[in-house]
């Protein structure tokens, strides 16, 4: 019989959900507990396998997908599916859930958690459950009411037994400094300009086709600008259409408007070190990071996100002074430049912008998080 696991930590499907899950499971281990009993309880479809190749953790992947909010025709059939898959996903997971005897469950939200969190009631398993947004969604709304307590991001997290524990963020993310040396060294890492203010934008590993207009669009407006840098995280998806557009860096450094493009960029701990403010969505980790580093951000909220969770995100900082939220219909190169341009004008407001974002900020948000889990895990010999 497989020995018993201290937790199955389910969730994934997105890295949104993902990179929390593994911070708290690395704060576990830290904290004493062998790799090998913390087992990821993930989903066939999206990025969970390579993800987590290579971790150490043991890994389960069970079917799933999301539901679409919708009674369209179109999605009907979908839909169908993927009630089907979750049900499978359930059987598989209470019969998961009885081989290895876990002590607890902790569950991170979206479709992915859901079959798990159900087996850890069936099963009668203490759960945990780990919430970044400030909107909790259907996943763990439904879970809450049996969860033995909830590790969430934010203060008002409409959750049962909520315990504000912050979002863990990557490790090289908590550890984000603003001296001119860090800056300095940020910027050489980027090729940016060390001498001018930079603003950076991006929307995620595919992009956001509204902040990429918006900022192609930036770019001409803030030609002749001599004294600033802009760092656009085009996204893979947008890439054909927007990595060649517009203006290039000047190569004298010195004739105009210093831009740089990129698909993707991993190293955006050296992003928000080398920048002075960011334009961006409101993702629930995007919004922790910007916390964790301490940077002013221009909060563009995803419209149509399920529960509006973006504008909810965006408000945690924006209500703060810590960002200004800019609606999705007002993000055009008028409209950046405008909210830009007066921020960028007044360097010690700025300044003060990140000092806020940095006092809602956690840096030790993942062992916070494992604590909460520790202490709701069942005695190891028996049940709670």
């Amino acid at each position: 019989m497989t020995a018993q696991r201290f937790a199955l930590v389910a969730g994934g499907g997105t890295a949104g959900h993902l990179q929390p899950a593994l911070a708290v499971a690395e704060a576990l281990v830290a904290a004493g507990h062998d790799r090998a009993e913390i087992e990821f309880v993930g989903s066939t479809r999206g990025q969970d396998a390579a993800a987590l190749e290579g971790t150490g953790f043991p890994v389960t992947l069970l079917p799933g997908r999301g539901i679409v909010r919708s009674v369209a025709p179109r999605h009907l059939v979908g839909n169908a599916v993927a009630c089907a898959e979750l049900l499978v996903a359930a059987v598989r997971a209470v019969g998961l859930v009885g081989r290895r005897r876990p002590r607890v469950v902790v569950a991170v939200g979206g479709y992915a958690s859901l079959a798990a969190g159900v087996a850890a009631v069936v099963r009668r398993v203490p759960l945990v459950l780990i919430n970044i947004d400030a909107v909790p969604g259907a996943a763990n709304r439904l879970l809450g009411r049996f969860a033995r307590a909830a590790a969430v991001a934010w203060e008002g997290t409409p959750l049962p037994r909520a315990v504000v524990t912050g979002t863990p963020v990557r490790p090289a993310i908590a550890a984000v400094e603003h001296s001119v040396a860090a800056r300095r060294e940020a910027r050489g890492r980027l090729g940016l300009p060390e001498d001018r203010r930079v603003v950076a934008a991006f929307g995620g590993s595919l992009g956001a086709r509204r902040i990429n207009q918006a900022v192609d669009g930036l770019a001409t407006v803030w030609r002749h600008r001599r004294d600033l840098a802009l760092f656009h995280i085009v996204g893979r998806r947008d890439w054909a259409a927007y990595g060649d557009a517009g203006p290039r860096p000047p190569e004298d450094g010195a004739s105009g408007l210093a831009v740089v493009r990129v698909p993707y960029e991993d190293r955006m701990d050296a992003v928000y070190a080398a920048c002075d403010v960011v334009v961006c969505r409101a993702g629930a980790m995007t919004v922790a990071e910007l916390a964790a580093a301490g940077v002013p951000a221009v909060l563009v909220p995803l419209p149509g996100a399920p529960g509006d969770h973006q504008t909810a995100n965006a408000r945690v900082l924006g209500g703060q002074g810590a960002a200004v939220l800019l609606a999705d219909e007002a993000c055009t190169a008028a409209g950046l430049a405008g909210v830009l341009d007066g921020l960028l004008a007044d360097p010690a407001s700025l300044a003060a912008m990140g000092a806020r974002a940095a006092g809602l900020g956690r840096r030790d948000a993942a062992a916070a998080g494992a604590r909460v889990v520790e202490a709701h895990a069942a005695p190891a010999r028996g049940r709670a």
